[in-house]
Protein backbone atom coordinates (compact mmCIF):
# COMPACT_ATOMS: atom_id res chain seq x y z
CA UNK A 1 0.00 0.00 0.00
CA UNK A 2 1.38 3.76 -0.39
CA UNK A 3 0.55 4.96 2.87
CA UNK A 4 3.82 4.83 4.58
CA UNK A 5 4.83 5.79 8.33
CA UNK A 6 8.07 7.26 7.37
CA UNK A 7 8.83 10.56 9.00
CA UNK A 8 10.53 11.87 5.78
CA UNK A 9 7.95 11.06 3.36
CA UNK A 10 7.44 13.86 0.88
CA UNK A 11 3.69 14.02 0.58
CA UNK A 12 1.72 14.54 4.12
CA UNK A 13 -1.91 13.53 3.99
CA UNK A 14 -4.51 14.79 6.28
CA UNK A 15 -8.01 13.13 6.43
CA UNK A 16 -10.82 11.91 8.66
CA UNK A 17 -12.29 8.13 7.10
CA UNK A 18 -15.58 10.03 7.44
CA UNK A 19 -14.92 12.84 5.26
CA UNK A 20 -14.60 14.15 1.84
CA UNK A 21 -11.19 12.75 2.74
CA UNK A 22 -12.14 9.46 0.94
CA UNK A 23 -12.03 11.78 -2.56
CA UNK A 24 -8.59 12.85 -1.96
CA UNK A 25 -7.53 9.28 -0.69
CA UNK A 26 -9.10 7.53 -4.16
CA UNK A 27 -6.80 10.24 -6.28
CA UNK A 28 -3.60 9.29 -4.15
CA UNK A 29 -4.20 5.57 -4.50
CA UNK A 30 -5.00 6.15 -8.16
CA UNK A 31 -1.59 7.94 -9.08
CA UNK A 32 0.15 5.46 -6.64
CA UNK A 33 2.01 7.94 -4.15
CA UNK A 34 3.55 7.13 -1.59
CA UNK A 35 1.98 8.86 1.35
CA UNK A 36 2.25 9.80 5.08
CA UNK A 37 -1.36 10.03 6.45
CA UNK A 38 -2.38 12.21 9.16
CA UNK A 39 -5.75 11.31 10.85
CA UNK A 40 -7.77 14.22 12.48
CA UNK A 41 -10.64 14.23 14.52
CA UNK A 42 -13.22 16.63 14.19
CA UNK A 43 -13.89 19.63 17.06
CA UNK A 44 -10.55 18.81 18.15
CA UNK A 45 -7.16 18.06 16.16
CA UNK A 46 -8.86 19.85 13.11
CA UNK A 47 -8.90 22.78 15.04
CA UNK A 48 -5.56 22.68 16.91
CA UNK A 49 -3.37 25.72 16.76
CA UNK A 50 -0.59 22.84 14.45
CA UNK A 51 -3.28 22.22 11.78
CA UNK A 52 -4.32 25.35 11.71
CA UNK A 53 -1.56 26.23 9.68
CA UNK A 54 -1.56 23.94 7.37
CA UNK A 55 -5.48 24.49 6.52
CA UNK A 56 -7.05 27.47 8.68
CA UNK A 57 -10.35 26.63 7.63
CA UNK A 58 -10.12 23.98 10.15
CA UNK A 59 -11.47 21.11 7.80
CA UNK A 60 -9.70 18.30 5.73
CA UNK A 61 -8.77 16.99 3.64
CA UNK A 62 -5.21 18.72 2.79
CA UNK A 63 -2.32 17.40 1.40
CA UNK A 64 1.54 19.11 2.48
CA UNK A 65 3.66 17.92 -0.65
CA UNK A 66 6.92 19.37 -0.77
CA UNK A 67 6.61 21.89 1.57
CA UNK A 68 3.05 23.09 -0.64
CA UNK A 69 0.01 22.80 1.19
CA UNK A 70 -3.25 21.86 -1.39
CA UNK A 71 -6.85 21.79 0.36
CA UNK A 72 -10.12 21.65 -1.55
CA UNK A 73 -10.80 17.89 -3.57
CA UNK A 74 -11.16 19.58 -6.16
CA UNK A 75 -7.81 21.46 -6.44
CA UNK A 76 -5.96 18.04 -5.00
CA UNK A 77 -7.34 15.96 -7.33
CA UNK A 78 -6.14 18.49 -10.15
CA UNK A 79 -2.71 19.15 -8.49
CA UNK A 80 -1.78 15.06 -7.74
CA UNK A 81 -2.33 14.22 -11.75
CA UNK A 82 -0.48 17.09 -12.67
CA UNK A 83 2.83 16.61 -10.10
CA UNK A 84 2.36 12.59 -11.00
CA UNK A 85 1.98 12.44 -14.98
CA UNK A 86 2.56 8.84 -15.12
CA UNK A 87 -0.41 7.71 -14.01
CA UNK A 88 -1.95 9.60 -16.86
CA UNK A 89 -5.13 11.29 -15.42
CA UNK A 90 -4.77 14.32 -16.75
CA UNK A 91 -5.36 15.36 -20.26
CA UNK A 92 -2.88 16.68 -23.25
CA UNK A 93 -2.98 20.55 -21.94
CA UNK A 94 -4.46 21.30 -25.69
CA UNK A 95 -7.18 18.94 -24.42
CA UNK A 96 -8.55 19.54 -21.04
CA UNK A 97 -11.72 21.92 -21.92
CA UNK A 98 -13.86 18.91 -20.88
CA UNK A 99 -11.62 17.99 -18.21
CA UNK A 100 -12.02 21.65 -16.31
CA UNK A 101 -15.25 22.54 -17.18
CA UNK A 102 -16.86 19.19 -15.32
CA UNK A 103 -14.00 19.16 -12.58
CA UNK A 104 -15.19 22.62 -11.73
CA UNK A 105 -18.92 22.21 -12.26
CA UNK A 106 -19.11 19.59 -9.70
CA UNK A 107 -17.06 21.78 -7.20
CA UNK A 108 -20.02 24.34 -7.86
CA UNK A 109 -22.93 24.07 -9.43
CA UNK A 110 -23.77 20.02 -8.67
CA UNK A 111 -22.05 20.32 -4.77
CA UNK A 112 -24.00 23.27 -4.05
CA UNK A 113 -27.08 21.94 -5.38
CA UNK A 114 -27.12 18.86 -3.77
CA UNK A 115 -26.21 20.75 -0.35
CA UNK A 116 -29.06 22.89 -0.81
CA UNK A 117 -31.48 20.24 -1.00
CA UNK A 118 -30.26 18.45 1.60
CA UNK A 119 -30.12 20.95 3.99
CA UNK A 120 -34.16 21.32 2.71
CA UNK A 121 -33.09 25.23 1.15
CA UNK A 122 -35.92 25.86 -0.92
CA UNK A 123 -34.73 27.90 -4.27
CA UNK A 124 -37.21 30.18 -5.50
CA UNK A 125 -37.68 30.54 -9.47
CA UNK A 126 -37.07 34.27 -9.19
CA UNK A 127 -33.59 33.32 -6.58
CA UNK A 128 -32.13 30.84 -9.31
CA UNK A 129 -29.91 33.55 -11.01
CA UNK A 130 -28.45 34.13 -7.45
CA UNK A 131 -27.53 30.89 -6.33
CA UNK A 132 -25.43 30.19 -9.89
CA UNK A 133 -26.75 26.98 -10.18
CA UNK A 134 -29.77 27.30 -11.25
CA UNK A 135 -31.74 24.60 -9.86
CA UNK A 136 -31.07 21.28 -8.49
CA UNK A 137 -33.13 19.29 -11.58
CA UNK A 138 -31.87 21.21 -13.69
CA UNK A 139 -27.54 20.90 -12.46
CA UNK A 140 -28.61 16.52 -12.48
CA UNK A 141 -30.19 16.55 -15.94
CA UNK A 142 -27.19 18.37 -17.22
CA UNK A 143 -24.82 15.93 -16.18
CA UNK A 144 -26.64 13.11 -16.52
CA UNK A 145 -26.40 14.05 -20.89
CA UNK A 146 -22.79 14.56 -20.73
CA UNK A 147 -22.11 10.88 -18.82
CA UNK A 148 -24.40 9.60 -21.47
CA UNK A 149 -22.14 11.01 -24.55
CA UNK A 150 -19.19 9.38 -23.24
CA UNK A 151 -17.53 6.40 -21.72
CA UNK A 152 -16.09 9.12 -18.85
CA UNK A 153 -17.47 12.40 -17.77
CA UNK A 154 -14.40 14.51 -19.92
CA UNK A 155 -14.09 11.97 -22.70
CA UNK A 156 -13.21 7.99 -23.89
CA UNK A 157 -10.38 7.48 -20.86
CA UNK A 158 -10.88 7.80 -17.27
CA UNK A 159 -9.44 10.93 -15.44
CA UNK A 160 -8.68 12.98 -12.37
CA UNK A 161 -12.16 14.69 -13.11
CA UNK A 162 -13.67 11.06 -12.80
CA UNK A 163 -12.67 11.23 -9.17
CA UNK A 164 -14.13 14.09 -8.11
CA UNK A 165 -17.11 14.04 -10.00
CA UNK A 166 -17.40 10.53 -9.28
CA UNK A 167 -17.34 10.34 -5.93
CA UNK A 168 -20.65 13.10 -5.89
CA UNK A 169 -22.24 10.48 -8.01
CA UNK A 170 -20.99 7.39 -5.90
CA UNK A 171 -22.41 9.33 -2.63
CA UNK A 172 -25.38 10.74 -4.05
CA UNK A 173 -26.68 7.81 -5.17
CA UNK A 174 -25.75 5.82 -1.79
CA UNK A 175 -27.22 7.90 0.81
CA UNK A 176 -30.29 9.23 -1.76
CA UNK A 177 -28.81 13.32 -2.04
CA UNK A 178 -28.94 12.36 -5.77
CA UNK A 179 -31.76 11.41 -7.39
CA UNK A 180 -31.17 8.86 -10.33
CA UNK A 181 -30.41 10.13 -13.95
CA UNK A 182 -30.19 8.23 -17.07
CA UNK A 183 -26.09 7.41 -16.77
CA UNK A 184 -25.73 7.56 -13.02
CA UNK A 185 -25.83 4.27 -12.15
CA UNK A 186 -24.09 2.53 -15.00
CA UNK A 187 -21.28 5.23 -14.43
CA UNK A 188 -21.33 4.43 -10.53
CA UNK A 189 -20.75 0.63 -11.12
CA UNK A 190 -17.79 1.61 -13.42
CA UNK A 191 -15.69 3.51 -10.76
CA UNK A 192 -16.54 1.51 -8.00
CA UNK A 193 -14.50 -1.73 -10.08
CA UNK A 194 -11.62 0.32 -9.96
CA UNK A 195 -9.05 -1.24 -8.06
CA UNK A 196 -7.88 2.39 -6.69
CA UNK A 197 -10.97 3.13 -5.48
CA UNK A 198 -11.14 -0.35 -3.61
CA UNK A 199 -8.26 0.03 -1.79
CA UNK A 200 -8.94 3.72 -1.05
CA UNK A 201 -12.37 2.28 0.38
CA UNK A 202 -10.28 -0.41 2.34
CA UNK A 203 -8.30 1.94 3.95
CA UNK A 204 -10.95 4.29 4.98
CA UNK A 205 -13.08 1.45 6.20
CA UNK A 206 -10.85 0.00 8.50
CA UNK A 207 -9.40 3.31 9.79
CA UNK A 208 -13.58 3.85 10.50
CA UNK A 209 -13.74 -0.08 12.19
CA UNK A 210 -10.54 0.71 14.44
CA UNK A 211 -12.21 4.19 15.33
CA UNK A 212 -15.78 2.71 16.52
CA UNK A 213 -13.44 -0.22 18.27
CA UNK A 214 -11.86 2.68 20.64
CA UNK A 215 -14.76 4.39 21.41
CA UNK A 216 -16.85 0.72 22.69
CA UNK A 217 -14.09 0.64 24.97
CA UNK A 218 -14.04 3.92 26.81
Amino acid sequence: MPVSTSQECDLTFYTNPQSRGQIARWMLEEVGAEYRQEVLEYYTSMKSEEYLKINPMGKVPAIVHRGKVVTECAAICAYLADVFPQAGLAPPIDDRSDYYRWLFFSAGPLEAAIVDRSLKVNIKPDQEAMVGYGNYDRVLDVLSAQLLKSAYVAGERFTAADVYVGSHVLWGLQFGSMDMRPGFEDYAAKLAERPAFKAAKLIDEQLIADSEREKSKE
